[in-house]
């Protein structure tokens, strides 16, 4: 189902009442409730209202096209996150009456499954089993977590609407949850993360080693990861321990939130919400990347970035000069624009 959404502009009293969560202990994933009332709405907001981003409080939980002011109003159209399970199956039924040849599969993975929970359980264990790892023992150990954590499911679904909603290679929603390793590797870390937290240690670290080998993206189960994710491509993508992830971050191959030496203890990056990282990325050391900021590929971190700012280099440097960064209007994780004032860096253009 679609829904049009008018968004007028708000005043910044009314945007700090939007921008209002509250912090989740237990885990780190917003309620299903949370997600379905606020992560597919957009609102924008004034230029001035910069988010802060703190370390020990949670991430925002809204996604915004723009951060500009004025008085214009934007329609926006999205699926509403309740109906991601509806949806993926009249893709598949379509997708089969086009390609005849993949009913079998497409049965399997999808359309003998009652719920989004049975058939994402089954597909990661299809994926990452082996001889000695049956299918059957990953699939009931995937399936407990996710269906007794509607938070996981919700932040699920939020996931698969990112990818295509960001990704112009994505067909439909249906083609991300079978073929997209990115959003795959990304919700066998939710599970994992999910048994780190419960101090089921081993089995945690068990399937992150097998997400490894299978899809070349190694997360720690420890990290902690909001909703709205895009792996872009994800070859190569590795992410450490105390690393924390916002919300809507949009991450591309071959990056890596990592550590700067053998210290122990918090010691990697914290990505405010609506990020963008390039491919080919190192943000190193326990520093912040502020909300709306931008990571040009290739580029080495290993100081904070200011929010909704661009870096870019070895080593990062921010685009206008540290005195007078260049700030951008726009949230660039949902524009995906790796290029916008990216000029303003360099005396030529190639």
């Amino acid at each position: 189902m679609l829904r049009r959404h008018s968004l007028l502009s708000s005043t910044p009293k009314q945007v700090s009442l939007f921008f209002v969560s509250h912090f989740h202990s237990t885990l780190f994933t917003p309620s299903p409730k949370q997600v379905f009332q606020t992560h597919h709405r957009w609102w924008g907001y004034p230029k001035s209202f910069k988010p802060s981003f703190n370390s020990s409080s949670p991430f925002c939980r809204h996604k915004a096209s723009t951060l500009h002011s004025g008085s214009s109003v934007e329609q926006i159209e999205d699926v509403e996150v309740a109906d991601v399970w509806m949806k993926m199956k009249d893709e598949a039924r379509f997708d089969v009456t086009v390609e005849p040849i993949l009913s079998g599969y497409y049965n399997t993975s999808i359309l003998s499954h009652k719920s989004l929970e049975t058939a994402l359980a089954n597909h990661l264990a299809v994926k990452l089993s082996n001889a000695s790892l049956p299918c059957s023992t990953l699939s009931d150990l995937f399936v407990t977590v996710l269906e007794t954590d509607e938070a996981i499911m919700a932040a699920v679904k939020s996931d698969l609407i990112a990818v295509k909603e960001r990704d112009p290679a994505c067909l439909n929603l249906v083609h991300c949850f079978l073929n997209f390793k990115g959003f795959l590797a990304c919700q066998a870390h939710r599970v994992a993360h999910k048994l780190w937290l419960q101090r089921r240690k081993v089995l945690a670290v068990m399937i992150q080693n097998r997400v490894s080998e299978v899809f070349a993206v190694d997360i720690h189960p420890g990290a902690k990861i909001g909703s709205g994710i895009l792996l872009d491509h994800a070859t190569g993508i590795v992410v450490g321990e105390t690393a924390v992830i916002g919300n809507n971050v949009s991450i591309l191959h071959s990056v890596t939130l990592g550590g700067t030496g053998k210290i122990s203890g918090d010691r990697h990056p914290k990505i405010g919400d609506g990020v963008l990282i390039g491919a080919g990325t190192c943000i190193l050391g326990n520093i912040k990347v502020g909300e709306g900021a931008k990571i040009g590929a290739g580029s080495v971190v290993i100081k904070d970035v200011p929010p909704r700012t661009t870096v870019v280099g070895n080593p990062a440097k921010l685009v206008g000069g540290k005195n007078n960064p260049v700030k951008l209007d726009k949230i660039p994780s949902l524009t995906m624009d790796h290029t916008s004032h990216i000029s303003d860096f360099y005396d030529y253009c190639v």
